[in-house]
């Protein structure tokens, strides 16, 4: 089969299920797995080239609505009668069905079976812990630094946050990503900052930025050095990696509770 991702998350579902070797075309912004590099490239996730995407004839594209603007590429599909899939995961166990869902598509129902139980199994190993964790830190996610944004509840980094015995600043608030004035971190005054600034380079990611802003001098996390640089990847694409940076939150928050999970 024949396979053009338009999204990393989708890339990266396609490597979780072993199937890279059937893709024969990926978006700009697709980085991993390393192997797939050599992919003719269709375009940035906003702007995709449908015109070379039907040039390739491919068996399937994959669609995602978590990129904010897909919807123009869908419906440039649609007016060509190209065969694609959308996803629309905003939790981890969206991710798992999205597994499923693929594996149905491509004929390999057994390996994403076997890929979704082991996703799943690992995210109740972190549940179980952090269950057990009395006290949990407070998580200010920022996703832009100007302006603010960051997740609200409904959304998969909600999840990593309780998973890591931790918990969202916003998680109270019902919207996938919602825009905070600055005063509202002061006043919730997190333990912890995260920065996964999406699109932007890790070098180019400054906690002293953060540190500089007016009034944020006081807040808990900035006090106690508790800026962390999150990376986009491991944070920011709805996949199963998710897990590694779910680990790395977790190792962050509480070493020793979680240092037996492997």
């Amino acid at each position: 089969m024949k396979i053009i991702s338009l999204c990393p998350s989708n890339t990266e579902l396609c490597t979780y299920l072993g199937i890279e070797e059937q893709l024969i075309a990926i978006d700009d912004y697709s980085d991993w797995p390393e192997s797939i590099q050599h992919l003719p490239k269709v375009g940035p996730d906003l702007s995709i080239n449908i015109e070379l995407v039907e040039s390739l004839k491919p068996d399937l594209v994959l669609a995602s609505l978590s990129v904010p603007g897909m919807e123009k590429n869908i419906e440039g599909l649609k007016e060509r009668n190209l065969p694609y899939i959308i996803f629309n995961p905003q939790s981890l166990e969206d991710i798992a069905q999205d597994l499923l869902t693929l594996g149905k598509a491509i004929h390999a129902k057994d390996i994403a079976e076997e890929q979704a139980a082991k996703f799943r199994a690992t995210i109740l190993q972190y549940k179980t812990i952090a269950d057990k964790i009395e006290t949990k830190p407070s998580l200010y996610w920022e996703w832009w630094p100007n302006p603010l944004f960051s997740p609200g509840g409904v959304n998969w980094l909600t999840e990593i946050s309780r998973l890591a015995g931790g918990y969202n600043l916003f998680e109270e608030i019902d919207m996938a990503s919602i825009q905070v004035p600055s005063e509202e971190i002061q006043t919730k005054n997190p333990d912890h900052i995260c920065l996964a600034w999406v699109g932007v380079p890790l070098r180019k990611v400054k906690p002293e930025l953060v540190k500089k802003r007016k009034g944020w001098a006081e807040i808990k996390a900035v006090r106690d050095n508790n800026i962390h640089i999150m990376e986009e990847p491991l944070f920011c694409r709805p996949s199963p990696r998710l897990l590694d940076g779910l680990s790395k939150l977790a190792m962050t928050l509480h070493p020793e509770a979680y240092s037996g999970i492997r």
